[in-house]
């Protein structure tokens, strides 16, 4: 019996027309001899099923089914191709938990305190994980300029504490910049995090469980044309995506061993993919993506095909993972 598979895509942020993109590839990827795929829409005032000829069917949130033409459609499991929120912050993956439904992501909690930068980051520091000086302000804070040059110095990046693909994110080079800046993340979040410039080589690492095992997946090597690794340079092609990252064996060892060990720290399911910077030979975490892009272009499809895993065979072991 073929596996029917909900695709959840779109999404309540910023990032819904990537998330489509994405899902998108998922839907035309999927091996239809085991998995009938099902493109379920995510959006604030919907959710919809939408067939070859784009009609729209609700989706009945009670058990996540959906009828077509009298027939009551169930779900087998879901792949979620959602970035941003609700799909990566915890809001999907808690709902499915609550109706017992397989999903493909990690788990609620994980996905929610991955979502939240400054939280992450300050759960992995006691384990040794380097990162970047940082200072937190809260929408309504008192604003000190003073006070964040001299904990964080310049250059500094401020950065939306709950939003993915750059958004939200200013790289500041003068003190006279910082309240644009603050003013720009505020936009995409009521909490920002500043943190301090780190000057070296940018890669980002793919980590997943692989048929029942952790696999850290090529490393690459990010060159923005950028000023840094903003939403053109990772989406409109502003940047060069080295895979593999052209790293020395000590440094490629180094960020390996990391980027397990944050995986498995965090107790993580399903796909990761994060970002570190090489600072005095030591990669620093940025953060940690857990729905990253899954179009042809985006990094862990192409970390996949470095690793000799398929699109076909990357997605088809998501959903095997998620029914065992």
């Amino acid at each position: 019996m073929k596996k029917n598979i909900a695709i959840i895509i779109g999404g309540y942020s910023s990032e819904y027309q990537i998330s489509l993109k994405s899902g998108n590839v998922v839907f035309e990827t999927l091996d239809t001899s085991k998995y009938n795929p099902y493109r379920i829409h995510i959006f604030k005032d919907k959710w919809v099923y939408v067939d070859a000829k784009n009609k729209e069917f609700p989706v009945n949130k009670n058990d996540f089914s959906v009828t077509v033409a009298d027939q009551v459609i169930h779900f087998d499991c879901v792949f979620n191709a959602i970035h941003g929120s609700p799909g990566e912050d915890g809001f999907m993956q808690g709902y499915f938990e609550l109706i017992g439904m397989p999903h493909t992501s990690c788990d609620m909690y994980q996905a929610a305190l991955t979502f939240n930068k400054r939280d992450c980051l300050s759960v992995l520091k006691p384990y040794g994980i380097k990162t970047a000086r940082s200072f937190y302000i809260n929408l309504g804070d008192a604003v000190n300029k003073d006070d964040i040059i001299n904990k964080v110095g310049l250059p500094c990046f401020v950065k939306a504490n709950k939003a993915g693909s750059s958004f939200g994110v200013t790289k500041v080079h003068k003190k006279e910049n910082l309240q644009d800046a603050i003013e720009t993340a505020f936009k995409e979040d009521d909490e920002i995090i500043i943190e301090s410039f780190l000057d070296g080589t940018e890669v980002s690492v793919g980590v997943i469980t692989y048929k029942g095992e952790t696999k850290v997946l090529p490393i690459t090597e990010i060159v923005s044309e950028n000023d840094f690794f903003d939403y053109e340079a990772k989406y409109l092609g502003k940047s060069q995506e080295i895979t593999p990252a052209r790293l020395t064996k000590e440094q490629e060892e180094k960020v390996n061993t990391e980027a397990k060990k944050v995986y498995e720290i965090l107790k993580m399911k399903g796909f990761s993919r994060s970002e570190f910077i090489f600072k005095d030979g030591d990669p620093h975490l940025l953060e940690m993506n857990t729905v990253p892009g899954l179009t042809r272009e985006s990094i862990l499809p192409q970390q996949a095909e470095a690793a000799g895993i398929s699109l076909s065979d990357l997605f088809d072991n998501a959903i095997q993972e998620a029914l065992k």
